[in-house]
């Protein structure tokens, strides 16, 4: 397998309060997984409507594992560990995320939308200031 995980993920996860959507760019280089993360916030209390994380981690065929990392931290959210697989053609990442006490199930499904209309897309989302 040799296709990169380069370029724009749709994702869900499941979660004790239901199945979470987000959206990943990942970038890889030389067997290296960094990008980020935008989602949802899915805790009542908190004041955020959207997160951002980190992605930092590693693939070796079709074994991928990385730590999300949220920024800023807190409202019930930190760092989260990932271990998946990647199918033949590099199209989809399914695999369990975890944190102490608790685990769950992702899938990620390349997208067919160019990083660039991504972009636009969430900065319209975004509220003006």
């Amino acid at each position: 397998m040799t296709d990169s995980l380069t370029g724009v993920w749709d994702g869900t996860y499941t979660h004790p309060r239901g199945i979470v959507t987000f959206l990943a760019t990942l970038i890889e280089s030389g067997g290296a997984l960094a990008g980020n993360v935008t989602e949802p916030c899915t805790s009542p209390a908190c004041p955020l409507s959207t997160h951002n994380a980190s992605i930092a981690g590693h693939r070796s065929g079709s074994a991928v594992s990385f730590v999300k990392r949220y920024e800023p931290p807190g409202y019930g959210y930190g760092t989260v560990f990932y271990e998946g697989t990647v199918n033949a053609e590099a199209t989809e990442i399914d695999g369990r995320w975890r944190l102490p006490g608790m685990s769950g199930t992702f899938l990620m499904v390349r997208s067919t939308r160019p990083a660039e209309s991504v972009v636009a897309e969430e900065q319209t989302k975004e509220p003006a200031r």
